[in-house]
C-alpha cells in the first residue's frame, strides 16, 4: 500500500528538508519505489540532490500551475534507480497567490498526485515552514504527517499549533490524514536541557514520537553543498546512522499496520 507523508513544521530551522532529503535516499535504498516532492519554494530540497534550479525544466510550480505534468517535472536520481524528486523554484511562491481564487485550490497536489500515486511506495512532501495554501494542499493529499522536532525550549508551543492545524485539516479537508510520527532533531546527548525535554515530549505524546532521535551532526548541513543527502556523502555518520535506523522504524511500524 503506497504511502503519503507530509513533513510539516511552522518553525524553520528544525530540519524539515534534511529529514526529507535523507528518510527519500534511505527509502529507495531500502528498495522502495521513492518520490520526493520539494513543495517549498526555497528548493533546499533540490538543491540536496544536485538538481540545477535554473534549466528551464519543469517544476512543482509547472505541476501546481497546470503548466506541465506530475511524469514531466519528475527526475529520476542518477545511481538511485528507486528515486525520483519534483524540485522546487522560487517561482513556487507566486503559485500561492495565482490559487488564490482558484476553485476547490486546497486539492489541487491531491489531485496531481493522483495521477502517479499507485507507481510509489512512498511519497514524501517537504512542506514550507509556514502553515498556508502550500502546506494546506500537503496534508490534504497526505495519509500522514511527519513533525520534526528540534529539542528545544519553544519546541511543545509549536508544536501544539501544527497538531491543531492537522485536526481541523483532518475534520474539514482529509479525514484520513493522521499524525505518522514526531521525530526529535538535532538532539544533543550530553546536554541536561535536551534530555529533559525529550522526557517531556514523550511523557505528553507517547508513541507518536518516533524511538529514534536525530542528533545534531554538521555532517548533515555540510553534504546539501555537495549536491548530496547525509546518508550518500557520509554514510556512517552519527546523523545519517540515525536517518537510516528512523526508516528500519518506519519499515516496522508499516509491516505492523
Amino acid at each position: 500500500m503506497n504511502r503519503i507523508i507530509a513533513i510539516v513544521n511552522r518553525k524553520g530551522g528544525v530540519g524539515k528538508t534534511t529529514t526529507a532529503v535523507n528518510l527519500a535516499a534511505t527509502a529507495a535504498a531500502a528498495g522502495k519505489k521513492t518520490l520526493l516532492v520539494d513543495f517549498d519554494p526555497q528548493g533546499n530540497a533540490t538543491t540536496a540532490f544536485g538538481i540545477s534550479k535554473g534549466n528551464g525544466l519543469p517544476s512543482v510550480y509547472d505541476v501546481m500551475t497546470g503548466l506541465g505534468t506530475v511524469r514531466d517535472a519528475t527526475r529520476q536520481i542518477i545511481g538511485a534507480n528507486q528515486l525520483g524528486v519534483i524540485p522546487s523554484t522560487a517561482d513556487l511562491s507566486g503559485a500561492e497567490i495565482e490559487l488564490v481564487n482558484t476553485r476547490n485550490r486546497e486539492f489541487r497536489l491531491r489531485e496531481k498526485l493522483k495521477q502517479i500515486e499507485q507507481e510509489y511506495d512512498w511519497i514524501f512532501i517537504d512542506c514550507p515552514p509556514s502553515l498556508g495554501l502550500l502546506t494546506v494542499n500537503a496534508l490534504a493529499a497526505a495519509h500522514g504527517a511527519l513533525i520534526p522536532l528540534q529539542c528545544e525550549y519553544y519546541a511543545m508551543e509549536g508544536l501544539s499549533q501544527v497538531l491543531k492545524t492537522i485536526e481541523i485539516i483532518k475534520k474539514n479537508i482529509n479525514k484520513s490524514l493522521e499524525v505518522e510520527g514526531i521525530l526529535l532533531t538535532m538532539h544533543e546527548y550530553y546536554n541536561p536541557r535536551n534530555l529533559e525535554i525529550e522526557r517531556e515530549i514523550r511523557s505528553h505524546l507517547g508513541t507518536l514520537t518516533y524511538q529514534v532521535m536525530i542528533p545534531r551532526d554538521p555532517i548533515l548541513n555540510t553534504a546539501p553543498g555537495f549536491g548530496r543527502p547525509g546518508v550518500w556523502y557520509h554514510p556512517w555518520s552519527p546523523g545519517a546512522l540515525a536517518y537510516q535506523n528512523l526508516t528500519l522504524e518506519m519499515l516496522h511500524k508499516e509491516l505492523k499496520s
